[in-house]
């Protein structure tokens, strides 16, 4: 069955993931809040919310998970060559705010959003606890794409990416992979599989061994990074495995 979740209890357990449905795909919990507290508590436990416009707050625990692990980050030729170019600044939590709400817009083939406004809100707060974390890709002094996401422990968990502009969204997510690597982060969840996720090296990991590395890397002392960078050195980074 479906736990209900009391949003007048931010700190209450949520319900051991095993208990998610199997259709849809890891459906867990519906309701309570979007506050600080039950985000960390969810992303702790491999849980994530994830709901459309008009319906209540859905809590997800798919199986399996999407991971990628930094320095497995695949580089086609054509990205490797517009690495070398270098057309666009990269950087690191200086636009959060821009790049949630690039998150945010419609695509181009639907109107629709999943990212409402009491999620932006949430991840909004997140980043000013600093817990989430965003990759800007300038061209000029226009945002043309990125991605954000919360760290924890040596574990990023990506939320969402966008692009205005060709491959964007691909560099923001090499440039993650650089700085997570030198840093000694060990996985990011991708949260359900997508080809475009795929052609990247992202790769499928079962829910009960994503929840054995989830739980070891989270309680990792965090590494003595910087976020807030106004540039990141994009290398054509060559993977060491």
């Amino acid at each position: 069955m479906i736990t209900f979740l009391d949003p007048d209890q931010p700190t209450e357990p949520f319900p051991p993931v095993d208990q998610a449905e199997t259709e849809p795909n890891g459906l867990l919990a519906i309701g309570g809040d979007l506050s600080v507290p039950r985000l960390l508590n969810a992303y702790r436990n491999g849980i994530f919310p994830w709901f459309n416009p008009g319906e209540p707050i859905l809590w997800w625990s798919p199986d399996p998970r999407a991971v990628l692990i930094p320095r497995r980050v695949h580089l086609s030729r054509s990205l490797r060559k517009l690495i070398r170019k270098q057309p666009f600044r990269i950087s690191l939590d200086q636009d959060f705010s821009g790049v949630i709400l690039g998150c945010a817009a419609p695509r181009r083939d639907t109107r629709d959003t999943w990212l409402v406004d009491a999620m932006i809100a949430a991840y909004q707060e997140l980043h000013r606890a600093g817990w989430a974390h965003s990759v800007e890709v300038w061209q000029g002094e226009t945002l043309v794409g990125g991605l954000y996401g919360v760290a924890l422990g040596r574990m990023f968990f990506g939320e969402s990416m966008f692009s205005r502009a060709s491959n964007a969204s691909k560099l923001a997510l090499v440039a993650l992979c650089q700085v997570l690597d030198a840093w000694g982060y060990g996985l990011i969840d991708c949260q359900v599989a997508s080809e475009h996720l795929s052609r990247m090296g992202a790769m499928q990991m079962p829910r009960p061994q994503f929840l054995q590395v989830l739980k070891h890397l989270c309680t990792q002392p965090a590494p003595q990074q910087q976020w807030k960078q106004e540039q990141i050195p994009l290398l054509e980074w060559l993977p060491s495995v």
